[in-house]
């Protein structure tokens, strides 16, 4: 009994620094993800540009598909404007080395071509680290439908 209490003592101290590590793998990703939020709605091209990757794959829930580039001149031009992002949910979980992926539900409410949207979706992004650094590799977002009248 002496021996199982001690291995499992020695096999907490080794996993404290792991769980650690990871909690400051997360909290730099969700930084990195308030400050693309954050970027998304200035619409300014220099933060744009420091957080989504070069190989940027965005998936609306529209179907429609951009790149890093047509992605952040629809902003930056203001052809699509994020007025707000309400996270209902949103979770981080590593994928492998330097790939984080985050998961959850958010409530959109935007502007395109005039026209208002009130979106409510459910969403997976990939995170990837590049030189020290987390970038927004992905996107692939589906609405959720419409709640269903009461009888």
């Amino acid at each position: 009994m002496k021996i199982l209490s001690r291995f499992l003592f020695l096999f907490g101290l080794v996993l404290l620094p792991a769980r650690a590590a990871d909690d400051a793998l997360l909290a730099a990703v969700r930084a990195a993800d308030n400050e693309r939020v954050a970027a998304t709605q200035a619409g300014d091209r220099v933060r744009l540009e420091s957080i989504y990757a070069k190989d940027l794959h965005y998936a609306h829930s529209n179907g429609k598909i951009d790149t890093q580039a047509s992605y952040i001149e629809s902003l930056v031009q203001r052809a699509t404007v994020y007025e707000q992002y309400d996270y209902q949910t949103r979770g981080f979980r590593p994928a492998g080395p330097g790939i984080v992926l985050m998961t959850g539900r958010v409530l959109i409410q935007s502007t395109s071509a005039g026209v208002r949207q009130n979106n409510d979706l459910n969403f997976l992004a990939v995170w990837r680290e590049e030189n020290g650094r987390w970038r927004f590799l992905a996107w692939q977002s589906c609405k959720n439908p419409p709640a269903a009248a009461a009888p």
